[in-house]
């Protein structure tokens, strides 16, 4: 996983209420057994004006120029400005995946579905909650100025727009150290590799009949 430290980059508003991982990723596009190839697919149904299947050639299909993603001031955004509820409905991991895989590092919205905003974090992807004060400043800024960028500083928990303008935010300290060192589940298992080994030798040194194979 990509260790998340300091990060710089373009900010694309999506102002929509209660985005759902369905339109984050549509459900056809579930079928793969990979865990790569998802960001041509993210908000397939809103960024393309046909239906989206497994295996089309997107150089083909036909954009949605009303759609923000599209737009060109936004294009190389690696920060998405949401709103309230964002990734709500299903628990598909899929929907991170889509996210980043399009180049996105961070999100910044009010509130997040629980199962998504955990499934982020363990995906390298950083969800801050800002208040909606801040949220709808931020919404302002970003449409007034074209090529609007924010520095998130994970170590100080801090978002800085261009003005200086500091925005707090909270992480829990064991996410917050799994970004920064770009740890996943298995490697935060493997960090107690050695621990593991001797409880399995003690284990069959005191149960040796675990070790037997039927035949």
């Amino acid at each position: 996983m990509q260790p998340f430290t300091l990060h710089q980059g373009l900010v694309a508003p999506l102002d929509r209420q209660n985005v759902d991982t369905d339109a984050i990723i549509p459900k056809q596009f579930l079928k793969s057994i990979k865990r790569t190839g998802f960001g041509p697919n993210l908000f397939d149904e809103w960024r393309y004006l046909d239906h989206g299947e497994p295996g089309m050639d997107h150089a083909r299909r036909p954009l949605n120029p009303d759609f923000v993603l599209n737009q060109k001031r936004y294009q190389g955004a690696s920060i998405l400005l949401a709103r309230r509820n964002f990734g709500c409905g299903s628990s598909r991991e899929h929907a991170p995946w889509a996210l980043s895989q399009y180049g996105f590092r961070s999100l910044i919205a009010p509130s997040f579905a629980d199962i998504f905003y955990n499934n982020s974090f363990k995906n390298g992807l950083l969800p801050i909650v800002l208040s909606e004060f801040e949220v709808n400043r931020l919404f302002d800024e970003v449409n007034a100025f074209p090529g609007y960028e924010l520095c998130i500083d994970l170590e100080q928990q801090v978002v800085i727009s261009p003005d200086g303008r500091r925005m707090d935010f909270e992480v829990e300290p064991l996410r917050k150290r799994c970004l920064l060192g770009g740890l996943d589940d298995i490697d935060l298992t493997l960090a107690h590799a050695e621990k593991i080994r001797a409880y399995e030798a003690e284990r069959l040194a005191r149960q040796p009949w675990l070790s037997s194979r039927i035949v």
